[in-house]
């Protein structure tokens, strides 16, 4: 692929203060020239993608500093470096989705709405970084779990006395005697901010968490946590650790990173999920969260995983009508039905039968349990659709739902769940980055696509 200098001046659209450098690397074999401009982006061609980074390059070829490179000059800095001017390569496929055109023909076009942009981006491209540096963590300890007292001891010295942090720890954790009998760790105790579930509003008190346990750790903070979540670190210190990528034998090191700053992140998107009761009681009802519905009662909650509706202990099908957008479009005859997140696919509903997305998939994923229908399959919708499911009409019994495992309640006839995806997902920090953090725990944990390897066919074998 040949370079024109009119690239860098007629089509950039860019000021000509932003710089372009030139690395230099091998790739595939033969040597070739990056192209990188440090206040806009990547060139493919005569397309800019913005934002772009390549890693893997070698030594800076060239920085103009103040103005565009124009192509000659380029090319004699090639020659002085022994390259091939022949070959001046860009990376053939951009890491970035394809941008979506938007004008059809020569007079359609899609009508303009600046609530609906789709941007596809880059997993790569999710980095954490601070405003100002960070000075106050939750830790999050599994309770009643003797293995992880000292490792819990151990982190909260570190950071308490090596990095000066403000540790906020929940009270039920110091209530286990272990830790509040343990006097060698009083001082630290005494430096404690102790906080109360569902009593205690943190929210902008913490500027990240840790975890130490298996994934009931990290929906146990995502649940803390109704609006803005903190980045998350969560260590391997339990049964699966699908979740929880990090190693806690080198915490030290680790956590300091995550401090400095400049880290790979994960978006995990979450549910927002209201629930509406009706009013069972002549005087009326008390609300819930502030809500006000009249004679209703009115929950909301924030998932990670999964929202499960199912039969709960009746002997008889769950019968619940599912409608999308304000549209009926099925009616779930079966044990239950699953709604799921990304991240959720690969729990309660990949045992359900579902197929696995990766997190920054934007998708909800539903999954019927045992249905009575064999031609019932699991489908995935776009994450920006509003789903409500009501009991049906005929059913013969209530159903119960759950939200990530926990605070499950009775839906009755008139009572409506309705689910969206939230504003405010999870930003999970990663061990490398999001892509191959999900393939490991896939493998490790999952052991997907795990089998013993075919035998080698000699060349005798084959004659046969």
């Amino acid at each position: 692929m040949t370079l024109r200098g009119s690239v860098f001046t007629t089509n950039a659209g860019l000021p000509e203060a932003d710089a372009v450098q030139v690395f230099c690397t091998q790739w595939n074999g033969i040597n070739c020239i990056f192209f990188i401009l440090l206040g806009g982006g990547l060139w493919e061609g005569s397309r800019m993608v913005e934002g772009q980074l390549l890693g893997n390059c070698g030594g800076i070829l060239e920085g103009s500093g103040t103005h565009f490179l124009a192509w000659w000059e380029i090319y004699q800095h090639a020659i002085e470096q022994g390259i091939d001017p022949g070959c001046f390569c860009v990376r053939n496929q951009s890491l970035h989705g394809p941008s979506p055109v938007t004008t059809f023909g020569p007079k359609a076009c899609m009508l303009q709405n600046p609530h609906a942009v789709m941007h596809i981006q880059d997993p790569a491209s999710q980095r954490l970084t601070w405003n100002k540096p960070p000075k106050s963590v939750l830790v999050i300890k599994k309770i009643q779990d003797a293995s992880l007292l000292q490792p819990f001891k151990e982190l909260c010295v570190f950071l308490t006395e090596q990095k000066n942090m403000i540790v906020y720890v929940e009270s039920k954790v110091l209530a286990d005697p272990a830790i509040a009998g343990d006097e060698s760790f009083g001082a630290v105790i005494q430096k404690f901010c102790t906080f109360r579930e569902d009593l205690d509003d943190i929210s902008n008190r913490v500027d990240f968490i840790i975890c130490l346990g298996g994934d009931g750790t990290l929906l146990y903070a995502s649940s803390l946590f109704q609006e803005s979540v903190p980045p998350v670190m969560a260590f391997h210190l339990g049964s699966l650790g699908f979740l929880t990528p990090f190693k806690f034998d080198t915490y030290q090191s680790q956590v300091t990173q995550i401090i400095e700053g400049n880290t790979a992140i994960i978006l995990r998107s979450r549910l927002r999920v209201r629930v509406v009761k009706e009013s069972r009681e002549k005087k009326g009802i008390i609300m819930t969260n502030g809500d006000s519905e009249g004679s209703r009662k009115s929950m909301q909650y924030q998932v990670l995983n999964e929202v499960v509706v199912d039969r709960g202990p009746s002997s008889y099908l769950s019968n619940v009508d599912l409608f999308l957008d304000g549209h009926l479009i099925t009616t779930v005859q079966g044990d239950g039905v699953i709604v799921s997140t990304p991240t959720g696919s690969t729990a309660y509903a990949v045992a359900a039968g579902a197929s696995m997305i990766h997190p920054n998939v934007p998708a909800i994923m539903i999954t019927p349990i045992c249905p009575h229908s064999l031609s019932f399959r699991p489908i995935v919708v776009p994450a920006g659709v509003e789903l409500k499911i009501m009991l049906s009409r005929d059913a013969r019994n209530t159903a119960w739902v759950s939200f990530d495992g926990r605070k499950r309640q009775e839906i009755c006839h008139g009572d409506s769940i309705t689910i969206t995806t939230s504003c405010f997902p999870v930003p999970s920090i990663c061990f490398r980055d999001p892509v191959n953090d999900w393939f490991e725990s896939l493998s490790q944990c999952l052991h997907w696509n795990v089998r013993k390897k075919q035998n080698y066919l000699s060349s005798e074998e084959e004659e046969f």
